[in-house]
């Protein structure tokens, strides 16, 4: 390649002159999230309520799931996660929140938050993040692809829940407060290793094929069993309990009819 600095013809450790270019797949666009209702609110189950709300606690974007993935889940779900329910969010919050009123004492929240940071900043084993990293990418990405089995996803529960024991290993080299992306990116990986787990869990859990989700040993979409939408919670010890939540069969108006489900063809 004329013109171009044999420093440059390196990438990812490979002479692009040469070798191909290393490519990795990655995110288009994530399904699912932290369930909320059409305010943006929260949801959680409490006393068998699935539609109970955490007072207080709001998700938009891609963070949230608020259950309209059926209609098409990428550019015009990528939208209404944003423009449409951001905007519910914040007229919520409005309603919600009392014009003036002082926030309720919580110093242990700020203390915890503190406390993560310190306690990456300062971590100090034999595990780079960027090597929990990897082992972390190459699970998700050799044990739970689109197409799937339950024997890969069965040995891909073992595999993940042994990279996440390697967390309290993890080393930061990087000790400054300034511009430290190891210490993001070891925040970055706390967050993510939390993501892996369940997903892998939650997709070995159920029994059928929807949507991106495919088990090549259950390939049809069972609406009998499945049509429920799975909640995850994770421990710091990486234990998982998994619960589910109603899929709503009807609409908030009556000029809009409830659409079935229909099988995804080509």
């Amino acid at each position: 390649l004329p013109g171009i600095s044999e420093s440059a013809k390196i990438f990812a450790g490979v002479d692009v002159t040469k070798q191909p270019i290393p490519v990795l797949p990655t995110v288009h666009y994530n399904m699912g999230g932290i369930p909320t209702n059409y305010h943006g609110e929260v949801l959680t189950l409490k006393d068998g309520n699935p539609d109970s709300v955490v007072p207080g606690l709001m998700a938009v974007g891609e963070a949230a799931c608020v259950s309209v993935h059926g209609a098409n889940r990428l550019g015009s779900n990528s939208l209404i996660d944003l423009v449409v329910f951001g905007r519910a969010a914040a007229i919520r919050a409005a309603q919600v929140v009392d014009k003036g009123g002082k926030h309720k004492d919580m110093p242990k929240a700020g203390d915890e938050a503190l406390a993560r940071l310190d306690h990456f900043r300062n971590a100090k084993g034999d595990q780079p993040t960027a090597k929990i990293r990897d082992k972390m990418q190459r699970t998700m990405q050799n044990n739970c692809a689109v197409y799937r089995t339950g024997d890969v996803l069965k040995e891909g529960v073992g595999l993940i829940d042994e990279v996440y024991k390697l967390m309290p290993g993890i080393d930061v080299a990087d000790r400054s407060m300034v511009w430290n992306s190891d210490l993001v990116e070891t925040l970055e990986l706390d967050n993510l290793i939390r993501q892996a787990v369940v997903t892998m869990h939650s997709a070995e859990n159920r029994k059928e094929s929807r949507g991106a989700h495919a088990r090549e040993d259950y390939p049809e979409r069972d609406d009998g069993e499945w049509m429920k939408h799975t909640l995850s919670w994770m421990n710091d010890k990486g234990g998982v309990t998994i619960d589910y939540r109603p899929v709503h069969t009807y609409t908030m108006t009556n000029e809009v009819s409830y659409i079935e489900p229909k099988k995804r063809v080509y």
